[in-house]
């Protein structure tokens, strides 16, 4: 993330030495955040995660019931018995586990697939107000990236894209 800064610092320099050059800036997360877009996005994951606990709990409890039934009747069971519930318990906890492994995969996926057009229509918004106002570069000021930003050549755009994003 750095280098694609600084990359892109040194490709804007001349631009930005130039009298007539400019730039717009604004926080990424608070405007991405803004959006109604994420507010619906936000309520449909966490619903999906929701699920995804209902379903990991009920097996939770199901095991936990057979393991208590295992070591209830564990005395009484010939050996053969044991070793097979034994292994049917080892067998349906590896089976939540890949389960519980398998939910994280696909909620970061159903993440990425329900935030991939809130980006997009944000990034589309930030190149029309830059071209409508003329800017060489647009920063986004995030987790401290720019420090400084001299107010004569640089504008905060934030409110302008939240307005536009509404």
């Amino acid at each position: 993330m750095k280098k694609l800064f600084l990359s892109l610092l040194l490709v804007a320099a001349p631009l930005l030495a130039s009298a007539q050059a400019k730039y717009g800036y604004f926080s990424y997360g608070e405007v991405f955040r803004a959006m109604p877009e994420y507010s619906i996005a936000e309520r449909n994951l966490t619903q999906l995660q929701s699920q995804f606990e209902a379903e990991m709990k009920r097996a939770e409890e199901e095991f936990n019931k057979k393991y208590e039934e295992f070591l209830e009747g564990m005395q009484e069971f010939a050996m053969p018995i044991r070793q097979k519930r034994q292994a049917e318990l080892q067998e349906l906890m590896e089976k939540n586990l890949s389960f519980k492994q398998e939910a994280q995969r696909l909620l970061e996926a159903a993440r990425r697939d329900a935030y991939l057009p809130i980006k997009e229509k944000l990034k589309t918004a930030i190149r029309k107000i830059g071209e409508e106002r003329g800017y060489a570069l647009i920063l986004n000021t995030d987790n401290d990236a720019c420090p400084y930003l001299d107010p004569s050549v640089s504008e905060d755009i934030t409110p302008l894209l939240k307005d536009q994003l509404k």
